[in-house]
């Protein structure tokens, strides 16, 4: 720009000269516009094969949501006339799957060990990030940004939490992880929670087959309000058992941390009858972040407000 006018200058000069001499009249000169530069493109990420063991996991997963679908299970009905729950059994789900963690906190993942919790919860708005390994193709990736997207609105609809898709410190995270990621995310993880215990990192970082997808909260101290949660998504996954960790996961990182071998119609059962978050489910989520709860509520002071509140959701017609 600045070579631009200098040139400008100085060809007035030279025109002045010649205008005092004679009466020739000079052509005006052209200035050719300055090149266009075209912004720089972040470069696509790197995509690395994934493993022999990665894609026999991966024929191995689809083979069990073809068995899973054959069973008339993953279903995606949200429940229907052949699921009813009443009052009581909603306010009976609600105590057991928000008020009992599935694991310890220094859980290695192998045993479910229910123990007792106080109700937990975000009371800050959500920070969610989508990460990916480099095993993950660079199609895959757009489509499971677009679901956890969809998912997450729906999340904040029924919590009334703010939930926004960045990369811009993140305090919830959710991670796309093929088995070779995987297995090399110990250092990255213990960079994220400082806190968590070795036995934590060891499992998953040697995540059995049958653990299809995990979820990590933190808490501050004597506190029972989310600081932080990790959401790990198998890569191998086909498109339904993807979806279905991705409802179930991160439903179980806004406080409905256990599962119930009662609950029905519901994702929080390992039965696997339903894949998708039911109408049940989102009942349990509402009733979560209903204000007569308060967080850090043990089961004895929760009990009795949930039974009022899943009688006026359902008396409401709720359900």
């Amino acid at each position: 720009m600045k070579m631009g006018g200098i040139l400008r200058r100085g060809l007035g000069l030279v025109l002045v000269t010649g205008l005092m001499g004679c009466d020739l009249l000079m052509p005006p000169v052209e200035v050719p516009p300055p090149p266009v530069t075209e912004p720089e493109l972040p470069p696509e990420p790197d995509v690395v094969p994934p493993s022999q063991a990665s894609r026999d996991l991966a024929r191995y997963y689809t083979r069990l949501q073809n068995d899973l679908l054959t069973q008339g299970l993953l279903r995606g009905d949200g429940g229907g006339p052949d699921t009813p729950f009443t009052d009581t059994i909603l306010a009976r789900n609600f105590v057991r799957i928000a008020l009992f963690n599935e694991y310890r906190d220094d859980s290695d993942f192998t045993r479910p060990q229910a123990t007792v919790s106080k109700l937990r919860r975000w009371t800050q708005p959500i920070r969610m990030s989508v990460e990916f390994g480099q095993t993950v193709p660079l199609d895959q990736r757009a489509q499971d940004i677009a679901s956890v997207s969809a998912y997450a609105a729906r999340l904040s609809r029924a919590t009334n939490v703010p939930i926004t898709l960045t990369d811009e410190d993140p305090n919830f995270r959710v991670l796309f992880l093929g088995e070779d990621d995987r297995r090399a995310y110990g250092d990255r993880l213990r960079e994220l929670i400082p806190t968590i215990s070795d036995a934590t990192v060891r499992a998953f970082v040697n995540l059995p087959r049958d653990q299809l997808c995990v979820v990590i909260g933190t808490f501050a101290p004597g506190r029972s309000s989310y600081t932080k949660a990790i959401a790990m998504v198998r890569a191998e996954h086909p498109n339904l058992m993807r979806s279905a960790c991705i409802h179930e996961e991160l439903a179980q990182g806004m406080g409905l941390a256990n599962d119930s071998p009662d609950a029905r119609p519901s994702i929080f059962n390992d039965d696997e009858e339903f894949a998708l978050l039911t109408r049940h489910d989102e009942l349990l989520l509402k009733m979560l972040y209903d204000p007569r709860l308060e967080t850090g509520m043990d089961p004895a002071t929760a009990a009795p407000i949930a039974r009022v509140i899943a009688r006026d959701y359902l008396t409401a017609g709720a359900s």
